[in-house]
């Protein structure tokens, strides 16, 4: 996932009048609230944000969608919703309903004149409204028509904005409070790179060209590695070359049985609907491709899903492939592959 830069975002400060957060926000990650009324919500307007955050996440084993979303009548809305971790209030500045005016006093008259002034804003964000590491998205037009095509035209948008908070929160929570400091100082040092590694995880392979963390539990298998080569053409960043040096590093390095020399892990590319993605992305300053898809072993005993990204280092003309991976028959596999995309965008070289 692309760092989310706020291309389309209006921040007002103080926009809000409701009182300064003090309790922290509730509910699972991956799901939102939305508040807009029941016209709205079985209309143009309603039907595009279903259809956008509720689209199967690509490259899963099973059907999972990329959010689970609830919609909420503004006359239902009650003080536990409002503290939820992701909320969404749609509203057009035509209707003047009871239930939309409702929506409307929870901003200042200020702010509304500003939305109804400048029509290419359609998204203003806010952070912490109603409870400590909240995000409110407020999405407003002038009509439902134009706010229907704007959230249409703009979906990827919003789906890479809450994708972003939700990796902000696990950062601050997963990496910050469990983080195995030395072993990542052991790898800094020994591989001139770093990576934030959480509680749990072990070192089980540590080579020049490739590292392997595992944390292995009860229902599930988590992993990241970390494998590089020289630097040698553009053509590195092709998407049959990154499969390629994959599948190389793979089958040299990830078995499914200690015990069986002849099996190892590979990329899967012979499932239809299923096929490896890849596209162009901004890692963390870098220009990567990120690419998903799912993985198996030789002798179709495993599978699950996969990210990674690659990118180079230019200073030290490495060429890095990094990617985390789960095996996890038993669960639901979105917030495994969010956790695991975390701890990825914690990487650094040295």
């Amino acid at each position: 996932m692309m760092k989310y830069i706020p291309l389309i975002l209006l921040v007002l400060a103080n926009s809000c009048d409701s009182k300064k957060a003090s309790e922290t926000a509730i509910g699972l990650p991956g799901k939102i609230n939305i508040v807009m009324t029941p016209e709205l919500w079985d209309g143009p307007v309603g039907k595009s944000v279903d259809s956008i955050l509720t689209q199967e996440m690509t490259v899963l084993p099973r059907p999972e969608a990329i959010f689970k979303i609830r919609h909420v009548d503004p006359e239902n809305l009650n003080s536990a919703m409002k503290q939820t971790r992701n909320l969404i209030f749609a509203f057009t500045l035509d209707d003047q309903s009871v239930k939309s005016e409702k929506i409307k006093r929870m901003l200042t008259a200020e702010t509304i004149k500003q939305m109804g002034q400048d029509t290419a804003i359609f998204m203003k964000g806010l952070p912490d409204v109603y409870a400590k590491g909240q995000e409110v998205v407020y999405l407003f037009s002038r009509d439902e028509k134009t706010l229907a095509q704007k959230i249409k035209k703009n979906g990827q948008k919003l789906i890479d904005y809450f994708n972003y908070k939700e990796r902000a929160r696990l950062s601050k929570g997963l990496l910050n409070a469990g983080s195995t400091k030395a072993l990542s100082e052991l790898l800094e040092k020994e591989r001139q790179f770093s990576i934030k590694i959480p509680f749990g995880y072990r070192v089980a392979e540590n080579k020049d060209e490739f590292v392997w963390l595992r944390q292995i539990n009860q229902a599930d298998d988590k992993d990241i590695f970390i494998s590089r080569k020289k630097y040698s053409a553009q053509d590195d960043f092709k998407k049959e070359n990154i499969i390629k040096f994959r599948d190389a590093m793979c089958r040299k390095y990830l078995f499914e049985d200690p015990e069986q020399d002849d099996s190892y892990l590979l990329t899967e590319t012979g499932v239809e609907g299923k096929e490896v993605l890849t596209r162009e992305i901004n890692f963390e300053g870098r220009y990567a491709v990120e690419m998903k898809g799912l993985w198996r072993t030789n002798i179709f005993t495993m599978g699950g899903p996969f990210l990674g990204f690659a990118f180079v280092d230019e200073k030290k003309g490495y060429f890095y492939y990094i990617e985390g991976f789960t095996y996890s028959p038993s669960k639901d596999q979105r917030e495994i592959m969010r956790e695991l995309e975390t701890i990825l965008y914690s990487f650094k070289t040295k």
